[in-house]
């Protein structure tokens, strides 16, 4: 096909989680190109593919590297974990569009975190919410910590994506104070999953109080209740507003 370029969400990591759009996308095209760890996740459900990677911090020099490779007249495939519209590469593919106007771009969905982590935990989604990443590479603390009390004001349920790293870790800790002192309570049911859709997935519902002392790390999705939400048998429930 050549000059096309496909931006694939391939889910949480297990293959069985990724669609058949993105699986066709990736056999048709002549190359895959990603970050280290999501391409070793796929590479043995795909052996006779050329594969490229870049580490971490290197996201724009993979967007010129899968431009350059289409300008070759290869059908590139950029996959990304997840959804590739949600904290993934569908953007700045974009927004370097107008550098190569002779290549096309196609996006193929995938499951985010959010879902795959909220089908582990139970029903946490059930009515409105809204996703808030906690890291600050791109985003400055104060933009974060407005969007979480505007969130718990809001009453909205809350998806956390990057809660912790090595230089980061109070950081969830942090946002736990937030959303009290904007006037959650301690009680408020809350979940987080880690590892989703990969070997060790573990998962755990608890409260806010009890999320603001826990440790997690880099691969885990948090999930905070609206005033509504509540933990039953192990599961964080958002109530869709039925009269049962």
């Amino acid at each position: 096909m050549g000059n096309v370029i496909y931006i694939i969400g391939i889910g949480p990591g297990d293959i069985s989680f990724m669609s058949d759009k993105a699986r066709e996308a990736i056999e048709q095209s002549d190359v895959v190109v990603g970050y280290t760890v999501y391409v070793e996740l796929i590479k043995p459900h795909f052996p006779e593919k050329q594969f490229r990677t870049t580490g971490m911090k290197q996201e724009i020099a993979r967007c010129h590297l899968c431009y350059e490779l289409a300008g070759q007249g290869l059908t590139v495939a950029l996959i990304c974990s997840g959804d590739a519209g949600v904290y993934g590469m569908a953007s700045p593919m974009y927004e370097l569009s107008g550098e190569y106007p002779d290549t096309r771009l196609m996006v193929i969905p995938g499951i985010t975190a959010a879902n795959s982590g909220a089908a582990l935990l139970g029903a946490p989604l059930n009515h409105d919410y809204c996703l808030i990443s906690l890291s600050d590479l791109m985003t400055p603390w104060e933009v974060i910590e407005r969007r979480l009390r505007s969130a718990i004001l809001g009453d909205f349920a809350i998806v956390l994506y990057n809660p912790s790293s090595r230089k980061r870790s109070d950081y969830l800790k942090k946002a736990c104070d937030i959303m009290l002192d904007a006037g959650a309570k301690g009680t408020r049911a809350c979940g987080y999953v880690e590892n989703i859709g990969r070997e060790q997935t573990r998962q755990e519902v608890l409260t806010l109080d009890q999320l603001r002392e826990t440790r997690v790390n880099m691969f885990t999705t948090v999930f905070i209740g609206n005033s509504q939400s509540y933990l039953k048998d192990g599961h964080l429930i958002t109530k869709r507003g039925y009269q049962l």
